[in-house]
């Protein structure tokens, strides 16, 4: 069978994270959403995506097709289910369509279909915070995906540890004199990567593959680095997916970072409101803020964002895609796509310069900025400046 994962409607409450890539490639708990599903289905998946996108991830269809929206994560009843989809049937969770048995060419008409509620509790990523709120869960169910019937290479005796048995070190990691405490979940630490001196970890934590902790590193659970990362300073509930920089002090509370972000050197956000009420997010399809229904939510930051050393992020603040943030005092809590400055006043990241950044940034990992990258930067220019003043 042929499975194809399609954004869904979620896909806007995931801006700005879903800007630069499909909602079945956000990383939640270890693996990213493409990556479950490619592990539990044993095979590998395509895309239907934004046009802009669909170039880097083509849609590849067969005479047989089970569509999966990707904002819903695998579960046992689902997949059995998905495993039992025939012709003309679709799986829903209240107005969503979740799955679909669909033909090549066929024109889907959810109205002549067997319409079937999805089964057991739904795990669905549907607004920018569930990622943090929800990664507890999704860090467990991908700790048992990625450790079944395998053996973890030998914790080195230097290290303090707590837990031992719910703790899993890929071949290559390598951790001395660090505290780790998986009582109260899992740690896994990937491929190698790297756990420095002195730092103090309670689970449940994934390090992936080649991302470092800085020496000293203060990490509370559940809290994800996705690879290619370094990591210092302390970092409370978060996930960083992948590529992306908090090298030294400073907090990062309740956020969601994306791929080639750098915070600078004591670069602080601010989790709760000083009153403790409700924070609200800034809402893309609104153009609103919307109530998260949370107390605890920091910092969501897209692609390619950079700030300077000692920037400060007030409660619930969303950075767009590709913007350069310095000065002094609490930033607005919303900065649009390709911005430049700070408090002091904002101008527009010119594209030119913001692809030669980011060309250098992915050159430092052997990774090529190719045409459709700036492509792909270049209509979130467009889409994006009707919020820049």
């Amino acid at each position: 069978m042929n499975y194809i994962l399609f954004d869904g409607a979620a896909r806007n409450q995931l801006l700005p994270f879903t800007f630069t890539r499909p909602v079945a490639d956000i990383r939640i708990g270890i693996l990213s959403i493409r990556e479950k599903w490619e592990r539990i289905l044993e095979t590998t998946t395509s895309t239907v995506t934004e046009d802009y996108l669909s170039h880097k991830w083509p849609m590849v269809e067969m005479h047989e097709n089970i569509m999966i929206n990707a904002s819903f994560l695998p579960t046992p009843e689902f997949l059995s289910q998905i495993e039992n989809l025939k012709p003309n049937q679709a799986i829903f969770y209240e107005e969503d369509i979740v799955a679909f048995f669909s033909f090549e060419d066929q024109e889907v008409d959810f109205s002549a279909f067997t319409q079937l509620e999805l089964e057991g509790d739904a795990f669905q990523i549907a607004h920018t915070w569930d990622i943090f709120s929800k990664n507890a869960d999704a860090l467990l169910a991908d700790f048992e995906l990625l450790t079944k019937n395998r053996k973890s290479q030998a914790i080195p005796a230097s290290n303090n540890v707590i837990g031992l048995e719910n703790i899993f070190m890929e071949v290559g990691a390598n951790v001395e004199f660090a505290t780790l405490n998986a009582s109260a979940g899992p740690i896994y630490i990937g491929a190698d990567a790297e756990i420095m001196e002195g730092c103090l970890i309670r689970g449940p934590f994934a390090l992936c593959e080649n991302s470092s902790l800085k020496m000293g590193a203060k990490i509370y659970g559940p809290t994800t680095v996705g690879p290619f990362s370094s990591v210092g300073g302390e970092v409370n509930n978060s996930v960083i997916f992948g590529y992306s920089n908090k090298g030294h002090e400073g907090f990062l509370g309740n956020s969601v970072l994306g791929e080639w972000c750098n915070l600078g050197a004591d670069t602080n956000n601010s989790n709760l409101k000083n009153n403790y009420a409700e924070v609200r997010l800034w809402d893309y399809e609104t153009e609103g803020f919307a109530k998260t229904g949370l107390q605890f939510c920091g910092l969501m930051m897209g692609d390619h964002s950079k700030c300077g050393i000692n920037t400060m992020f007030n409660t619930g603040t969303v950075v767009g895609v590709s913007s350069n943030l310095f000065g002094t005092g609490f930033l607005r809590n919303f900065i649009p796509s390709f911005s430049w400055g700070g408090t002091n006043g904002m101008t527009t990241y010119k594209t030119e310069k913001a692809f030669e950044v980011a060309e250098i940034a992915m050159n430092r990992r052997n990774i090529e900025f190719l045409e459709e990258d700036r492509a792909i930067l270049e209509h979130i220019f467009e889409e994006t400046k009707k919020w820049r003043k």
